[in-house]
């Protein structure tokens, strides 16, 4: 459990209510308007989807997806087993054997490069989530503590009517909530963008280098 998980339960209380005064329109011009129209949503709804993001399950993943270069290297030793044979058909295999080593594990486009870049991303994404969390659970002490808390809370008990100081405190708390989600937002958007290029698939980069010649004499043994 970490700290935006101690802070879920008062958090998404607050943000509920903010989120009920709201429904009610937010102040004319405020710098609420550009993060709702960008984020398409209310601050107790991203918060709570927001929760459901947790860095172990990506790091996890980076582990998981980092073994599977283990195979990848017994299969590379055992090409790079040198063959006591020669002729033709033992230049044609050396070149195939070649081929299939460079795509396997040779730079960021063979199997094993993306596969590490696959795991780097995984990694990336796990400290996103937990910077980003961190940021939230910030947020969420702040408003939690502020004035306009009061007055949200004051402005939703049952028999009282919201007056234009409390839709203005709903909206200062909802901007101070969803623009550390916009900044998480554009923290993924630049994960993605940053590691796209790694991680797209890969093809088999090596052709025949000629035709291959039949009829000659293999040899087996040095």
């Amino acid at each position: 459990m970490d700290a935006l998980d101690r802070l879920a339960e008062p958090g998404l209380d607050l943000l509920t209510r903010v989120d009920t005064l709201l429904a009610a329109g937010a102040p004319e011009g405020h710098r609420l308007w550009p993060l709702l129209r960008r984020l398409q949503v209310l601050p107790g709804e991203a918060v709570g989807q927001f929760l459901e993001l947790h860095p172990a399950p990506l790091a996890d993943a980076g582990h998981a997806v980092r073994q599977l270069v283990r195979g990848y290297d017994d299969a590379c030793a055992l090409l790079a087993d040198p063959v006591a044979w020669s002729g033709p058909a033992a230049s044609a295999y050396d070149e195939a054997r070649g081929a299939l080593l460079r795509h396997l594990d040779e730079g960021p486009e063979s199997l094993v490069g993306r596969l590490e870049s696959t795991a780097g991303y995984a990694d990336a994404l796990a400290d996103w989530v937990e910077g980003s969390r961190l940021a939230l659970a910030r947020a969420l002490a702040d408003v939690l503590r502020s004035a306009e808390a009061v007055t949200v809370h004051a402005a939703t008990r049952p028999g009282v009517d919201a007056g234009q100081a409390a839709g203005l405190a709903a909206a200062e708390i909802a901007a101070r909530v969803l623009g550390v989600i916009g900044v998480a937002y554009d923290g993924a958007e630049n994960l993605l963008r940053q590691w796209a290029p790694n991680l797209a698939e890969t093809t088999w980069r090596d052709r025949p280098r000629g035709a291959p010649h039949f009829g000659g004499a293999t040899r087996i043994g040095r």
